[in-house]
């Protein structure tokens, strides 16, 4: 016997969706709590903003540790933090209105680098 959906459970899977989605780009805690809650109920567009978050956090602490090297990793650093704040903005954007689309950039190698997540 096939199960139909309905559109109520269509709409209750988009809001989980969208919820895990912003909830991932809200901080380390945020990112890790909108894994776990995935991990209950797979939605694919959760999915797809998680990956995009893991990415970015990811290239924050690659711009951490090059903020280490003196002067030429300050520099380096000061303006990939500039980047990662304007691609943050703009995933947390993507997700609170429901579109799956990558993050300027590095979103496209996000999602081949974390597409096991």
């Amino acid at each position: 016997m096939e199960k139909t959906q309905t559109n109520t459970e269509k709409v209750t899977d988009t809001n989980e969706g969208k919820t895990i989605a912003v909830i991932s780009y809200l901080t380390i805690i945020g990112l890790i709590i909108a894994y776990v809650m995935n991990n209950d109920k797979k939605t694919d567009f959760g999915a797809y903003h998680i990956r995009q978050s893991i990415g970015l956090a990811a290239a924050g602490l690659a711009l951490g540790v090059v903020g280490l090297i003196p002067v030429l990793g300050w520099i380096v650093s000061i303006l990939g933090t500039l980047l990662l704040i304007y691609m943050w903005v703009m995933g947390l954007i993507n997700a609170m209105n429901e579109k799956k689309k990558p993050l300027p950039f590095f979103g496209n190698k996000f999602e081949e680098w974390f597409k096991s997540i």
